[in-house]
């Protein structure tokens, strides 16, 4: 797809956006504009071309981030930490196989919460590699979605996953995280929708999450616990991926090593946890990956994702390409039941291959813009402020899905009870479980990244 800049007609370059539909988009059930009562039937198409009209518009990014490569540098190196601040509270969960996982809930000013409703929409969020509640990606959308609508902004509660080990979550039992295992979510999910039994959920994932998320939604189908989801970067076709990243120069000295040595980072700092017990699989696991030399995403992969990123049967791979071919996303788009927008972008290093025609799936909206690299479409937002172009068209799905959609409530999964011990539990799902571990009592302050880790990813 072609881009070009044009001194004459502006000092920025235009990037064009194309949007694809399915060939018969699905009809939703949506409160009338007259009315909060009335309710009629539209196509999601014309949902998205009037409500989230923002993402038909091109991007336009800043003139000293004119391609993918600095718009991604800029995202993993940029100073976010004084704008579009969020503020956290923090629940600790311990899962069935004594894994933890941290969700940390906004906005946490008690007088805003005292106006919530029970049926406020709660966006969930999955955050990208190595990341967490911090990012600044999370908290351009957060920040506005949970201030009041008084002040402009949605009035949503929020919660973001922190995957195990990530943004303080320690880890407590011989397995990692991964792109494609989905229990995590499922039991945070358990947790979330019992808390919150008339809310709607709003998925929104970022690059892995979002890769996790759509895993979620094409495995459980009709039985989703979401009512709609938002994708931002999602890799889709690992093997691809991965493909392409170990084939250029850059792809594999800058962006698969980046991450490779940032997942290595994280590791190590959980290495005595995993290694408690020498013999275990996971143990031997960690101690190759841990001595690895500046390794790339496939070597760090081969050597640990795709042996301790979840549990048996399925972990561990035979190989890292069957771990890249079983894990990706792109196949799961034609099983997904709920409205979906995907966003991703052309000229992204990391990730190279988008699955345009979604599946044939009415459920599934995908756009794709010319520009904005892995997670950045920064713009100009006026005042000398940079901006991202994907908040107000993301801001604007969640408004429509949240607010005017009307979303089928007993559409949530198998029943949730609690039992003796505290646990949550799924009928008929014994492997799934868990239980509050703690609370944190005090706020979490959510504007700065974490000590080793790249920021970004």
């Amino acid at each position: 797809m072609a881009t070009f800049f044009s001194i004459a007609s502006s000092k920025y370059p235009t990037y064009n956006t194309t949007i694809n539909f399915a060939s018969k988009p699905a009809t939703l059930s949506v409160r009338t504009d007259n009315s909060r009562d009335e309710v009629e039937q539209r196509s999601l198409r014309e949902l998205v071309e009037t409500k989230v009209s923002s993402v038909l518009k091109d991007f336009r990014p800043l003139w000293w981030l004119f391609n993918g490569h600095f718009q991604t540098i800029y995202c993993v190196l940029g100073d976010f930490s004084k704008h579009e601040k969020v503020w956290y509270k923090r629940t600790y969960l311990r899962l069935a196989d004594e894994g933890t996982i941290g969700l940390d809930f906004t906005p946490v000013d008690e007088e805003a919460i005292s106006h919530l409703k029970d049926d406020t929409p709660i966006i969930v969020v999955q955050h990208g590699l190595t990341g967490g509640s911090y990012e600044s990606y999370v908290r351009a959308i957060l920040n506005r979605a949970t201030l009041p609508k008084e002040k402009g902004g949605l009035g949503y509660r929020a919660v973001v996953i922190n995957f195990r080990g990530c943004a303080g979550v320690p880890v407590t039992s011989p397995r990692f995280y991964s792109a494609g295992h989905t229990d995590d979510t499922r039991n945070a999910l358990l947790y979330i929708a019992h808390r919150y039994p008339a809310a709607p959920l709003l998925a929104l994932g970022f690059s892995l999450g979002s890769n996790v998320i759509t895993r979620y939604l094409g495995e459980e189908k009709e039985k989703a616990r979401f009512h709609a989801a938002c994708a931002l970067a999602c890799p889709w076709d690992l093997e691809n991926t991965n493909y392409r990243l170990s084939n250029s120069y850059l792809g594999k000295h800058i962006y698969s090593k980046g991450m490779g040595g940032n997942l290595q980072n994280l590791l190590k700092r959980h290495y005595k946890a995993l290694v408690a017990d020498p013999d275990h699989y996971v143990a031997k696991a960690t101690t190759k990956a841990v001595s690895l030399k500046n390794p790339t995403l496939e070597e760090f992969d081969s050597a640990f994702t795709s042996i301790a990123g979840g549990p048996p049967p399925v972990f561990p791979f035979p190989s890292v390409e069957e771990y890249y071919r079983c894990m990706s996303s792109h196949y799961m788009l034609k099983n997904v039941h709920i409205p979906y927008l995907a966003i991703s972008s052309a000229d992204d290093p990391i990730i190279r291959c988008v699955p345009m025609d979604g599946g044939n799936n009415p459920y599934v909206v995908i756009g794709l813009t010319a520009g904005g690299g892995h997670l950045g479409w920064f713009q100009d937002g006026g005042t000398g402020n940079v901006d991202r172009w994907t908040t107000q068209p993301v801001l604007e799905w969640l408004k429509l899905m949240g607010n005017d959609v009307v979303h089928d409530l007993s559409r949530r999964g198998g029943q949730i009870f609690i039992d003796d011990e505290g646990w949550y539990r799924e009928q008929g799902q014994s492997h799934l479980g868990c239980r509050v571990l703690s609370e944190e009592e005090g706020i979490i302050d959510g504007n700065g990244g974490e000590a080793g880790i790249l920021q970004g990813l």
